[in-house]
């Protein structure tokens, strides 16, 4: 018996009551944390992951199979699963997903699989129980962090034709781009620095003890080159320095997001005679 899949609500973390943003948030995170990138040690359990997190969001995201799901539940994907849907009793006919190999050439080769109701309108043609058929394929496209968050332009294949075509800056992880005759889904690539939350961008960074007890100056990374900041006296590890305006640029605005900087203190492991003289003394003072 095959395994049953994950409900799609469990699967991005979130309550069935869940609004459009926060079924978007839960996205990007799930997506964050699973790209196969992330987890060069086990691929296969990162790649499976992210596409279920995908396959989720296709789903949930899109009203109209969002309500299908919450009224039959998988069944509304499956041939013969829902009264009236795919595959059901009378149908002409039965689909499958094929892949390469044993007889030619993928008949689906290069389209995005997020969304098997575009599939079905393309290759069967007519409409579905959920929207009206239409003609414009779909594709998924993968870039760098930074490319996303300055905007790329790129030359890809589609249709069997070279195209150039423009990704605008602040396109975020899932993104869907029209371009008129075709639809283009945007997977970005993590950074090994910068983690992003929507426009806002996050990073940490290792100061040592004496800077966080007496203070100073530093320079930190930004997406846009480094920056001078003040560390004041005291410093606690953890906390969270605001700079402003240094995050992505808004996709449909203007400005940008904000960076947060995170600070981790270091201990030393080793101290001189002296040293361990001084923070003795500390002790004894209560600090």
């Amino acid at each position: 018996m095959a395994a049953s899949k994950s409900d799609y609500y469990d699967t991005l973390g979130i309550s069935k009551s869940a609004s459009a943003d926060e079924i978007k948030k839960a996205y990007r995170k799930q997506a964050l944390e699973w790209h196969p990138d992330r987890h060069k040690d086990d691929k296969e359990t990162a790649e499976k992951r992210f596409k279920e997190v995908n396959e989720a969001y296709q789903v949930l995201s899109d009203r109209e199979k969002k309500n299908a799901y919450d009224q039959y539940g998988h069944d509304a994907f499956t041939p013969g699963g829902m009264p009236g849907g795919f595959g059901g009793a009378g149908s002409p006919f039965t689909y499958t997903y094929t892949t390469r190999g044993g007889g030619g050439e993928n008949p689906f080769a290069g389209f995005d699989f997020g969304d098997p109701f575009e599939i079905f309108e393309q290759f069967f043609g007519g409409g579905t129980p959920f929207r009206q058929a239409r003609s414009v394929p779909r594709y998924s496209i993968t870039i760098d962090f930074m490319e996303a968050v300055n905007g790329v332009s790129k030359e890809v294949g589609i249709g069997g034709e070279k195209r150039k075509i423009k990704i605008p800056a602040g396109v975020y992880e899932g993104a869907r781009i029209n371009f008129g005759d075709f639809m283009l889904s945007v997977n970005i690539k993590p950074d090994d620095l910068f983690e992003r939350d929507d426009d806002d961008i996050y990073v940490k960074i290792n100061i040592p003890y004496s800077l966080a007890v007496l203070g100073g100056q530093i320079e930190v990374p930004t997406i846009d080159g480094e920056v001078k900041i003040r560390i004041r006296a005291g410093t606690q590890s953890g906390i969270m320095i605001r700079l402003r305006g240094k995050g992505v640029t808004h996709l449909h605005g203007r400005g940008k997001g904000d960076e947060y900087v995170r600070l981790n203190i270091l201990v030393p492991d080793k101290l001189s005679r002296e040293q361990r003289g001084v923070i003795e003394e500390m002790k004894e003072e209560g600090l």
